[in-house]
């Protein structure tokens, strides 16, 4: 199984590709294909047929998957796309693994 360094519901931007620049929401991943779906990104075109009579065929506009390598998480204190790096947090007396900027070392 592969890793990716977004999950969903994380904040981030397409930093190259159709999309560059655009920052939305993670919407889905998929941790085999390396790919995931943020909203507004990669919007294309489906055409759906009608299944009964009575019902109207029509052009659907949702978002594609994009890989996991063209987008960077949005640190909320520097308000920009940032690497991540790994680090620790003692919550009383446990250590728990977190999500740090690798700018400003703010917790994602």
């Amino acid at each position: 199984m592969n890793k990716l360094h977004v999950r969903r519901d994380d904040e981030v931007v397409v930093i190259s590709g159709e999309s560059k620049g655009v920052r939305g929401k993670v919407i889905a991943t998929s941790p085999e294909e390396g790919k995931v779906i943020v909203a507004g990104a990669n919007v294309v075109s489906k055409h759906k047929k009608a299944r009964r009579q009575g019902e109207n065929s029509e052009i659907v506009k949702t978002e594609g998957a994009i890989y996991a390598s063209k987008v960077q998480l949005v640190c909320p204190k520097c308000d920009k796309g940032v690497r991540v790096k790994a680090g620790t947090k003692t919550v009383g007396d446990k250590t728990v693994k977190v999500r740090l900027c690798a700018k400003c070392g703010a917790e994602i």
